[in-house]
């Protein structure tokens, strides 16, 4: 039995302390969001939060997360549903294409931002170098995260029937 809090919740486990964080999260919890991508901890897909810092689930073993705290793509909101800085400036910028990266991306920008909050732009590329987006948005996901660190203004574009507006 692995124990752990998971986005702020008690959580315990039976599982193989070898069992990929992701395949807890994803099969035994019930929490999608974080993607399978690589499975060798190269896309970042994966990522989530064990402790406030950004690990590959695919690749992490559930046995170190016990007594730690995993935070997934699904508690990055606040407790009553408001998205996070990061989310409303994804959103803003209109960052995703596809969408498959978008949760590791978002994850790891948060951690930037929880330890950098006004990154520059060497800063930003050097932290989410790790984060591989198929659909290469990878000057919005840059905007995204200065948007969110207050840096510059969100554009707010407004989506109405699939078209911009």
């Amino acid at each position: 039995m692995v124990k752990f809090t998971i986005n702020g919740e008690a959580a315990a486990v039976e599982a193989d302390p070898a069992m990929p964080i992701l395949w807890v999260v994803r099969e035994r919890l019930g929490l999608p969001g974080t993607k399978f991508g690589c499975g060798v901890a190269q896309c970042g897909a994966c990522t989530v939060h064990l402790d406030g810092q950004p690990v590959r689930s695919c690749s992490t073993p559930i046995g170190e997360a016990e007594g730690k705290a995993i935070t997934t793509i699904e508690g990055v909101a606040g407790p009553d549903g408001e998205l996070s800085k990061v989310q409303q400036a994804w959103i803003s910028e209109q960052v995703p294409q596809c969408g498959y990266c978008q949760s590791g991306q978002i994850m790891a920008a948060t951690a930037l931002l929880r330890d950098n909050p006004r990154p520059s732009d060497a800063q930003i590329d050097a932290a989410m170098a790790g984060n591989i987006c198929r659909c290469g948005t990878y000057v919005r996901i840059r905007r995204a995260i200065k948007v969110a660190a207050g840096i510059e203004p969100a554009k707010g574009a407004v989506q109405t029937g699939g078209a911009q507006a």
